[in-house]
């Protein structure tokens, strides 16, 4: 009998906090374009759709649970996907900030980062001379004197509070070696249990590089740290490495996030029209290598997640 293929989730960032208006008129910003885009992203292969929320006035990052909710429930009534909500948020934001949407919603999945780190993206600024607003450039600037806060005592109240409290389970974002180490420390201690994702981050300014032997290093860390039938691997990479990385990490028995959050770009120096033409890029790179794309269904089964009847939108 032919072994079965292996399945691939497909995560899509579908707009993030990071990437501004200016940048792309691919962006997705009000209620309307996020949810458009997501079911879209769905449509073409995408099992987990990972959410921001943007001010629909001027595109800025915005933590209201109201805007949150003109999407949730469309993405919701137009697909089967996972919404996974994000507690990163954006620039400035407190915590509380940050968990308010997700505490509202009660989803599926959240991300969660597991540490501090200096969070760069500062040098995009020099790469445009007009802006569509006044908040962009500013915004990007500060980042070379901002510090993402998550310690211990702010990680563990999210799992309190999403995992217990709401059965939310979560995307542990790991942008460097030491993260996969902290959330060690929290499987140790009985609060993260198996099966759970790990999303390894590369290429941001301030977190691990997007360099071949980076990648293999930190899929074998988490082979020590956890035993490979513990967890689902992911990988994401920012800019120009996101393909090659991700067609690595398939090849290494990992799964793929893709999004605009992540790149604003489909190839070398062109701009992505939709989160979708990604998606529908790395299923074409997954089914080369004779791999098979996760169903929605397939996606909770392989994370235990509590199912789409449990959300609060």
């Amino acid at each position: 009998m032919a072994k079965e293929a292996r399945k691939v989730i497909i995560t899509c960032a579908v707009t993030g906090g990071i990437h501004t208006p200016t940048m792309s008129e691919g962006l997705p910003v009000t209620p309307s374009e996020i949810a458009e885009q997501a079911v879209d992203a769905a449509k073409a292969g995408a099992s987990i759709l990972h959410l921001h929320a943007r001010d629909p006035n001027d595109g800025r990052p915005s933590p209201d649970p109201e805007v949150f909710m003109q999407f949730l429930p469309i993405i919701k009534q137009q697909t089967d996907a996972v919404v996974n909500i994000t507690t990163g948020g954006g620039l400035g934001m407190t915590l509380e900030q940050r968990l308010a949407a997700a505490l509202r919603a009660s989803p599926e999945m959240c991300s969660l980062n597991m540490g501090s780190i200096n969070f760069g993206i500062f040098p995009m600024a020099a790469k445009y001379k007009e802006w569509k607003y006044e908040w962009e450039k500013p915004f990007l600037l500060a980042s070379d004197d901002f510090i993402f806060r998550n310690t211990f005592k702010d990680i563990e109240y999210v799992i309190r509070e999403l995992g217990e409290g709401h059965g939310t389970r979560f995307e542990y974002e790991c942008y460097d070696v030491g993260h996969l180490y902290n959330l060690a420390h929290f499987v140790d201690r009985g609060l993260v249990k198996p099966p759970f994702l790990i999303q390894t981050i590369f290429g941001i300014l301030g977190g691990i590089g997007a360099d071949p032997d980076n990648v293999a290093f930190m899929r074998n860390t988490a082979d020590k740290l956890f035993g490979r039938d513990s967890y689902q691997w992911s990988v994401l990479a920012a800019g120009r490495h996101q393909m090659p990385t991700l067609t690595q990490a398939l090849v290494l028995g990992g799964n793929v996030r893709v999004g605009l959050e992540d790149s604003l770009y489909i190839g070398p120096g062109k701009l992505a029209t939709s989160n979708a033409e990604q998606v529908a890029k790395i299923r074409t790179i997954i089914e080369s290598l004779d791999l098979e794309v996760a169903s929605p269904a397939e996606a909770r089964e392989m994370l235990a997640l509590k199912g789409g009847d449990r959300v609060a939108f």
